[in-house]
């Protein structure tokens, strides 16, 4: 049995001591691991079941057509039939969350700093918590087990008591603790270095597959959607109009071509090489992003989700068990992003997981005689400054891009969803969404390695 100890100190003697310890440069890696013992074995695709027939017949037409379904693929196009557009293509090249969504923690936590976000979150988990259940009846995967952000310094709980006043004024229950409350809610929990800790007990975590599905099975039963699986695009026409605007004509795929208007880049990793298809510069990365299941742990069980954003990790509940993941500080670029790659992972980089272990074991110390489960490593996109893509693209008109999430495509996408439906609809957005605008990006940086590759600290 592999137990987390064990892990950080395989990886630590790859390491040498300082102060001769040098930074490990950028790596990358191209090929997916093939098998993986992963928590959705459900989920995986099985050797040679993608046909290489479409689920259904393309229509010759639509109004609008989006591409890749994940979480904002789905939550988009749902949005897009309950706000009344009347003709909408989902065009999937695999299965419904096969590329980065099938994976994802599928965390969801209510507060951040932003007052528009914080709205966009309340949305998705109200999308996720009552209204898919009262409109299919089926269940989401929604738990509801509480989220604790953790403080190990005076400014780090400052900026929490900021947070729970901005949720006060949003309706979102939250509560400043003590150490000492927070080791009677959370029993496990190493408080030695805490200051405090931020806790809403209706933060909670979604199934992605379940809620994709959930999504589509809703948008369908609109009557004016069609998910099309088993579907790659392999163009988009682009014409100029009388004015010399370049406009979005047609979809290619290849099974035949769909005429629109509007185009909705929903392709995740995959969105830079669709927006080179209408001569868009998407300013995306692809990235490993990594977390490990442990074994089971006594006393886990009902606890909150937790996250220790000086450390860069999270603590995520999973039945019995924690799932134990963050942000990389020194990643590994998915430096050619391949199109056959579907409900695939990589092989887990120690080095670089690394400081998930150290910051995971120092708040909760059980960890450290837990053994590990299963490694789940997949391709994950990131932007320069850590936040979306989104609205039309200046170089196109009708071409929308709805990618580069950071990881939080579950979380956002219920508020993004419904945002980005309403700027195709009506030519904006509800919400003030230039923190997300791809306008927000000058033309000469759009196609920036060097830039994209520069990510903030999360």
């Amino acid at each position: 049995m592999s137990y987390v100890n064990c892990a950080l100190r395989a990886a630590t003697r790859c390491l040498l001591p300082p102060p001769w310890r040098s930074p490990r440069p950028f790596s990358s890696v191209t090929g997916p691991t093939v098998k993986k013992s992963v928590p959705y074995q459900k989920t995986l695709k099985e050797e040679g079941s993608r046909s290489g027939e479409p689920s259904r017949p393309l229509p010759p037409s639509a109004e609008v057509v989006v591409v890749g379904g994940g979480s904002l693929g789905c939550q988009t196009t749902y949005h897009l039939a309950k706000q009344g557009v009347t003709s909408v293509v989902l065009l999937e090249r695999d299965r419904l969350t096969s590329g980065t969504t099938w994976h994802t923690a599928g965390l969801l936590w209510q507060l951040r700093p932003s007052d528009v976000e914080v709205e966009l979150l309340a949305h998705t988990r109200d999308v996720v918590s009552r209204e898919l259940p009262a409109e299919t009846g089926l269940h989401t995967g929604w738990v509801e087990n509480g989220g604790l952000f953790i403080a190990s310094n005076k400014q780090r709980l400052d900026e929490y008591k900021r947070l729970m006043s901005l949720g006060k004024v949003y309706g979102v229950e939250s509560y400043v603790l003590t150490p000492s409350q927070t080791k009677d809610l959370y029993p496990l929990m190493n408080i030695d270095d805490l200051y405090g800790t931020l806790y809403v007990p209706k933060d909670g975590t979604m199934d992605p597959a379940g809620t994709c599905s959930t999504l589509a099975r809703a948008a369908t039963a609109r009557g004016a959607t069609v998910i099309i699986e088993n579907c790659p695009v392999t163009g988009i026409q682009v014409r100029a109009d009388d004015f010399g605007v370049k406009r979005v004509y047609a979809v290619e795929t290849a099974h035949g071509t769909i005429q629109t208007p509007c185009v909705v880049n929903c392709a995740g990793v995959w969105a830079r090489a669709l927006g080179q298809l209408a001569g868009v510069q998407v300013p995306l990365v692809g990235m490993h992003h990594a977390y490990v299941v442990t074994e089971r742990i006594e006393g886990i069980q009902n606890m909150p989700n937790v996250r220790d954003h000086d450390a860069s990790v999270y603590l995520r509940l999973q039945g019995d068990a924690l799932s134990v993941g963050g942000y990389e500080s020194n990643p590994i670029f998915w430096e050619e992003v391949s199109e056959k790659f579907a409900f695939g992972l990589f092989d887990l980089d120690w080095d670089v997981f690394m400081q998930h272990i150290e910051g995971a074991i120092n708040r909760v110390p059980v960890l450290e005689k837990t053994g590990i489960k299963s490694t789940v490593c997949g391709p994950e996109s990131f932007t320069a400054d850590h936040k979306p893509l989104m609205g039309e693209a200046p170089e196109v008109r009708g071409f929308f891009l709805g990618c580069g999430f950071n990881s939080a495509g579950m979380m956002l996408g219920g508020g993004c969803g419904r945002e980005l439906a309403h700027w195709i609809i009506h030519g904006r957005p509800e919400k003030d969404m230039y923190g997300y605008d791809i306008r927000r990006f000058h033309h000469s940086l759009t196609d920036n390695n060097q830039l994209l590759r520069r990510l903030p600290p999360r």
